[in-house]
């Protein structure tokens, strides 16, 4: 088996919260169970967002917890890859609000199904709004796409026409979409293996289809459940969910907070420990075919 070479990547936008450090725990670990490489990538390219201070808070969080990384890479210094991407792609020009899609949805098919609209392909052959910026949309091929996640044993499919639609590579603004980016930067960087939260499993069929018409090598997938409050709702920044930052720069003792991490997957461990003592215990983990 070659080397596995495994990511966190994080976006910089605010201070990393709990939910945040327990998935970079276990992509981490998966890395160093591996014995692999393991990469931090910033994932900043929606600038307005971001935060210049989150870049180095995140290091330190990382490195308070234990997590470290062989190789950093910044998205926003890589525009070239992913312009060099969407060149070899079928794609078109796309005026459309995304107001303008859900009328258009609604108009021809009622409520749109799932989480977002289908593109309905206005714009396929020649844009409506010819003077306002235009995004970048591939003209999805008729293929049926499935994804495989490794740790769950989960296949989903999906077909890119009728439940995907042409969805946007370069946002009328210029800046590429995740999807894309991480298509290109996961096959540049040798990635091999990709822990990350459940709520993107949905979108994983769209990212393997970029990397068949890319002719790149689809990683292993890996995801994993969220950290949720006593409410039963996933942490996010936006919720007010605690940062890392707080409780490093209060005193608190890092091997307490990896403990408390582990216990919330249901893990049996001491009350402290290095974030090192978890790799035999996420080892123990792995299917058998993994060791």
């Amino acid at each position: 088996m070659s080397e596995v070479v495994g990511r966190f990547a994080p976006s910089p936008t605010g201070a990393m919260h709990l939910g945040n450090a327990r998935t970079a725990l276990l992509a981490w670990l998966h890395s160093r169970a591996h014995g692999g490489r393991h990469l931090l990538r910033f994932e900043d390219l929606d600038t307005g967002r971001v935060r210049d201070w989150a870049y180095d808070c995140t290091r330190r969080d990382l490195a308070w917890l234990g997590l470290d990384w062989d190789a950093e890479f910044i998205q926003s210094q890589r525009l070239d890859c992913y312009a060099d991407a969407v060149a070899r792609l079928d794609t078109y020009p796309c005026t459309c609000t995304r107001r303008e899609v859900l009328a258009a949805v609604q108009d021809s098919a009622g409520a749109p199904h799932g989480e977002e609209p289908v593109y309905p392909g206005t714009c396929r052959n020649g844009t409506v709004n010819p003077e306002r910026p235009a995004a970048t949309r591939w003209r999805v091929p008729d293929w049926n796409v499935c994804a495989h996640d490794a740790g769950t044993g989960e296949t989903l499919c999906q077909h890119l026409v009728s439940e995907i639609g042409d969805f946007v590579l370069r946002r009328n603004d210029g800046a590429y979409a995740y999807h894309l980016a991480v298509v290109v930067d996961d096959a540049l960087m040798n990635v091999t293996d990709i822990v990350r939260g459940v709520d993107l499993w949905p979108a994983t069929p769209r990212q393997v289809a970029l990397q068949q018409a890319l002719d790149y090598p689809t990683p292993r997938y890996f995801h994993v459940p969220l950290m949720t409050d006593f409410n039963g709702e996933r942490l996010a920044k936006r919720g007010g969910a605690p940062p890392v930052r707080d409780f490093r720069e209060g005193g608190q003792n890092p091997r307490r907070i990896v403990a408390q991490l582990a216990r919330s997957l249901g893990w049996d461990v001491p009350d402290e420990l290095p974030a090192a003592d978890l790799i035999p215990v996420y080892r123990a983990r792995l299917p058998s075919t993994d060791h």
